[in-house]
């Protein structure tokens, strides 16, 4: 996968079309993503002792990786992500409309 966690990305696809976020955690088996602010679902909850208050708990949950595109940090762009090594030997992230370094 080609995004990967604390990556800024922007929302392609989906009802947060638009939206910018940072990557919290990525499941590459899924290929799923969780970002700050998107996707979020109201989840109805039964309070469990002490552990856990019941309510309305609004939380962020996955979304597919195909329905995101990195924003470069140079050109602030979203854009396709390709691969370079480095002179040293180094495989790194490169912005296909700018050609910066990512990583």
């Amino acid at each position: 996968m080609k995004i990967r966690k604390n990556d800024t990305v922007l929302v392609i696809a989906g009802r947060d079309k638009g939206k910018k976020g940072k990557v919290r955690l990525a499941y590459p088996k899924d290929e799923r993503l969780l970002i700050e602010g998107i996707n979020l679902i109201k989840r109805h909850t039964r309070a469990r002792g002490t552990v856990r208050q019941a309510g309305i708990i609004e939380r962020e949950e996955p979304i597919h990786v195909s329905n995101v595109m990195l924003l470069c940090s140079r050109c602030n762009h979203p854009t396709r992500i390709g691969f370079r090594y480095l002179q040293d030997g180094r495989k790194t992230r490169i912005c296909r409309s700018c050609g910066e370094v990512i990583d």
